[in-house]
């Protein structure tokens, strides 16, 4: 403390007072350090293999309360949130439209296979929670067709076009990091990214309103923590998200120590239930 009290005391001394009252913010630097924000984040993206393994631990310990995430592509409940079956390794919901999209990709890659048949009754129950035409054997078939590697690509696939990918550019372009795109990731696979004020184009709206990212020269702490506040805004609009601890006891956490590039080794809690990764 005392060597950098007599370093500032000689700067100053080395620069006229009416220098510093008049002296206004260089644009050209301010350009250069949002470029470089950006640039930083191209280069540290979640799409690094091994960020985007960590990624899909961390989703799938708020998801499945376990870090074997490569064990989900045969899950498949009705959780009682409203979206009928939530199934796989992302949730694809048969109410929201993307367990529709998945089973047309994989019945476009692989024509006749065990979920084909569905097809009509996912395109009725689309908006609903309702199982009509899907019971009582698609839960079973589901099992099934998650035995087929070209199933699980065809989740791999319909998870990186629909959630990973956007969040990742979007992330990038905003000009935050590995964290950060982690954040968004987690935020659009829970909220979607359609119109609704809960939505993921929303929720960064919302915090547009309150800070600014790092593409546009703001802190990239400072408007993560705005993107983290209209993100628990959003979840307690809803009862099945009212639960905020995959932000408050994992985002948070990593936020506040400053990780963010999201390196282990991490520690967090989901719903009580504590994980690590070393």
């Amino acid at each position: 403390m005392l060597a950098a009290g007599a370093l500032l005391g000689s700067a100053l001394l080395a620069v006229p007072v009416a220098a510093h009252a008049t002296a206004a913010p260089d644009p050209a630097a301010r350009s250069a350090a949002v470029t470089a924000a950006v640039t930083a984040a191209a280069a540290a993206g979640l799409d690094d293999p091994a960020k985007k393994e960590i990624a899909m631990k961390i989703v799938s310990s708020a998801e499945n309360s376990s870090l074997d995430w490569k064990a989900q592509y045969k899950y498949i409940e009705d959780i009682g949130d409203g979206r009928g079956y939530t199934a796989g390794i992302i949730g694809f919901c048969s109410g929201t439209g993307d367990m529709l999209d998945l089973v047309e990709y994989y019945t476009q890659v692989k024509p006749g296979n065990v979920l084909a048949k569905y097809l009509p009754a996912l395109r009725n129950v689309d908006g609903s929670d309702s199982h009509a035409g899907l019971d009582p054997n698609f839960t079973r078939d589901w099992v099934k067709a998650a035995q087929d590697a070209e199933f699980k690509k065809a989740q791999d696939h319909e998870r990186d076009r629909v959630y990973f990918n956007p969040s990742v550019k979007q992330g990038k372009s905003d000009g935050v990091g590995v964290l950060g795109q982690f954040i968004y990731y987690d935020a659009i696979v829970m909220h979607g990214d359609g119109t609704d004020s809960t939505s993921f184009r929303n929720i960064r709206a919302r915090a547009l309103s309150k800070a600014k990212p790092p593409s546009q020269g703001g802190s990239e702490t400072t408007w993560l923590n705005a993107f983290l506040d209209a993100r628990v805004w959003a979840m307690k609009q809803e009862e099945a998200h009212s639960d905020t601890s995959r932000v408050d006891t994992a985002q948070r956490v990593f936020l506040r120590k400053g990780n963010l590039n999201l390196a282990p080794p991490l520690d967090w809690k989901v719903y009580g239930d504590s994980f690590h990764i070393g």
